[in-house]
């Protein structure tokens, strides 16, 4: 009786106040794929112009697995995570050559795919197939914390969240379960805050009996980043500069940059910026001027990122990797890192006359 209690309650708190997003009601396998892998990490409003933009351009999975990964890409420029972006279309390719088109319906074949894990497997089924799968997110762990009275998120507890979700999952609306608990803890069972008085599951928290909800799950420590110093140089030849591609399999692979590197130790900016693009190219540029520095974080990082406008000193600059000398009004054409582009601004500021 009790769970059945905790479903109407919860989904009847969902249908009134669930926010209205473009990709809300939607149950096309393909939509709520590509919403779920655009989600990881990233916040709802973030997220919108992105994916009415991605669905416009490719309104089908078979368009994306037909795309080149460097169209993708482009679109995906700003939002991070770039991985994300080359294992979905990778996922595409391989459900065109080898089911049909058809998204899989099933745990282990879904599961098997390049970057889906077991919360993308979850809510996938659940939502677009109606599989009774519980969809555990940063949400959902706080708002069962708190309602089941644990301050550790331990391997233990984990176990607990799981098994009381999977014993209140609703078998034959488990996407809306899944959709009602995740929206519970972005809407009203916050971090800090929350409302607990128009809660629907409020008379089985216990965290808000104990009367300090905010101290369910208790705060990991957050580890201090490490910060880099880099520096880049655009190398002009004539009216155009040089960029190349980062390699596939690296952090931001497939997008584009130009050269430079890590600052060592009692290494000056220049200095650095030479020896960089020579380890590299077997040329040492002429730095002309220096465009300034940005800021930039990165999930596990942060960088000072130092820009010089360069040219070539006598010997014409070869590489091996995919490469091209573009002109400032091609930057559009190519998908660039966040960094990359706070320098262009910069640029776009002084003027691009070197």
């Amino acid at each position: 009786m009790q769970t059945n209690m905790i479903q109407n309650r919860l989904l009847s708190w969902y249908r009134k106040n669930k926010r209205l997003l473009p990709f809300r009601d939607r149950t096309e396998p393909y939509i709520i794929w590509l919403v779920e892998i655009m989600l990881q990490q990233t916040q709802v409003e973030t997220v919108i112009p992105y994916f009415n933009k991605w669905i416009h351009q490719f309104p089908t999975l078979q368009n994306v697995a037909e795309a080149q990964l460097s169209e993708l890409l482009k679109l995906w420029e700003g939002l991070g995570y770039y991985a994300r972006c080359r294992n979905f279309h990778q996922a595409a390719i391989i459900i065109q050559r080898d089911h049909n088109g058809k998204i899989p319906e099933d745990w282990v074949t879904f599961r098997s795919l390049p970057g889906v894990g077991n919360y993308t497997a979850a809510a996938v089924l659940s939502i677009a197939y109606k599989l009774p799968y519980v969809v555990i997110d940063g949400n959902v762990k706080r708002v069962m914390a708190r309602i089941l009275g644990r301050k550790k998120l331990s391997p233990r507890n984990m176990v607990m969240i799981n098994n009381t979700l999977n014993n209140w999952i609703d078998k034959e609306n488990p996407g809306d379960f899944n959709q009602a608990m995740m929206e519970l803890g972005a809407l009203l069972c916050k971090p800090k805050r929350p409302n607990c008085t128009v809660c629907p599951l409020q008379p089985n928290c216990r965290a808000a009996a104990a009367g300090y909800p905010e101290r369910y799950p208790r705060k990991i420590k957050k580890v201090i980043r490490p910060h880099y110093i880099t520096v880049g140089g655009l190398i002009w030849r004539k009216n155009r500069f040089y960029v190349q591609k980062r390699n596939v399999s690296s952090m931001l692979g497939g997008l584009w940059e130009f050269p430079g590197g890590k600052v060592r130790t009692n290494e000056s900016l220049k200095t650095a910026l030479k020896e960089r693009i020579k380890e590299e190219f077997g040329i040492t540029p002429i730095i002309q001027k220096k465009i300034g520095s940005v800021e930039h974080a990165y999930s596990h990082f942060s960088i000072t990122f130092h820009g010089y406008h360069c040219k070539e000193n006598g010997k014409y600059l070869e590489s091996k990797t995919e490469h091209q000398w573009i002109t400032p009004r091609e930057i559009n054409m190519f998908a660039f890192p966040t960094a990359n582009h706070k320098l262009f601004n910069l640029i776009t500021e002084q003027g691009w006359n070197v």
